[in-house]
């Protein structure tokens, strides 16, 4: 693995996974392989899961790690080409980007889309900035488009869930619902769940008003219902997740209560289990009742973030 910007970096799914298992079981096993290596993160938005886990699975891996704020511990960026640098950004990302190549072995990236200009988002134009100029393998700390970290993360969550449980089906069927936001939020995280479900043997079934449908790649063949309690009937996982609307960019058409997740909803379910990325706004979005249930995974899913970030982290390093 040369790059991980999203799941076309991945060669087999499956091993990258069980990989993610095999380092949960054993965190410690490959310490050689990062020793006197260093990853650089850096940061063009906040972050708290993405952050922690990144730095400990490096630091598992015998890696040092070094993490910026840009703006903040850095000079503003410019990311266009030939432009007139006469505004607030003081570096370029020619420079900059080619710099951190020189300090860093792997260099993390986060930066969300603005939700002002589709095409512009859609482009990835940060990450594909920093992998034409560092000069070293990107990682995908949650980009405008995609999240890939989280969705290994919630593809080991699943995983691990069906083997725990003979009631889960060889075949889960997987629920993505769309939840009440007050603010826009961009769709990075689903599509990029959508993305690796669709390439999972599931059934995959995305719910949400209208109006609020993903971009037709990140869709694929996945059946889509603007009815929630139909999407619900015998799931075996709800993954729930705010998203602005793709067709009418950045966009909040809704504010609708009712498509929060509660218990009764999940009583719909095959004693399906909740998943969130998290943060959630209780009682917005899901009620406190289903978040602090047994049938909640929302901490075990954030806490295989680690793991995740360490199978890839493993397998960009074994190609050095």
């Amino acid at each position: 693995m040369t790059n991980f910007l999203s799941l076309a970096d991945v060669s087999n799914i499956d091993a990258l996974i069980q990989s993610g298992l095999d380092a949960k079981a054993n965190p410690f096993a490959d310490q050689h392989l990062g020793k006197n290596k260093t990853i650089g993160m850096i940061f063009f938005n906040s972050s708290l899961r993405t952050r922690m886990s990144t730095q400990k699975a490096a630091q598992n891996l015998g890696m040092n790690v070094m993490t910026m704020n840009v703006g903040q511990d850095s000079w503003g960026l410019e990311m266009e080409e030939g432009v007139l640098m006469n505004g607030d950004k003081a570096e370029h990302v020619r420079e900059a980007a080619a710099v951190m190549g020189r300090y860093c072995n792997i260099i993390g990236i986060r930066a969300f889309a603005e939700l002002k200009d589709r095409d512009k988002d859609y482009r990835e134009q940060v990450m594909h900035q920093f992998a034409k100029y560092a000069r070293v393998p990107i990682v995908n700390l949650e980009s405008a488009t995609r999240h890939p970290l989280q969705s290994l993360a919630d593809c080991i969550t699943i995983e691990e869930a069906k083997l725990k449980s003979s009631l889960i089906p060889a075949r889960p069927k997987v629920v993505l619902t769309w939840l009440p936001h007050f603010k826009p939020l961009p769709q990075a995280v689903a599509n990029s769940f959508s993305e690796w479900m669709n390439a999972r043997d599931v059934e995959f079934v995305i719910t949400h008003p209208e109006g609020y449908e993903l971009a037709p790649e990140f869709v694929g063949n996945a059946r889509v219902t603007h009815n929630q309690d139909e999407a619900f009937e015998g799931a075996d996982f709800i993954y729930g997740k705010n998203w602005s609307s793709y067709a009418h960019y950045g966009q909040v058409l809704t504010q609708d209560s009712s498509w929060a997740v509660t218990m009764a909803d999940l009583r719909l379910t095959n004693n399906g289990k909740f998943m969130h990325c998290l943060p959630v706004r209780r009682n917005l979005k899901v009620a406190d009742e289903v978040l602090d249930s047994p049938q909640s995974l929302v901490i075990e899913q954030a806490a295989n973030r680690e793991w995740s970030a360490q199978a890839v982290l493993k397998e960009i390093l074994i190609t050095m």
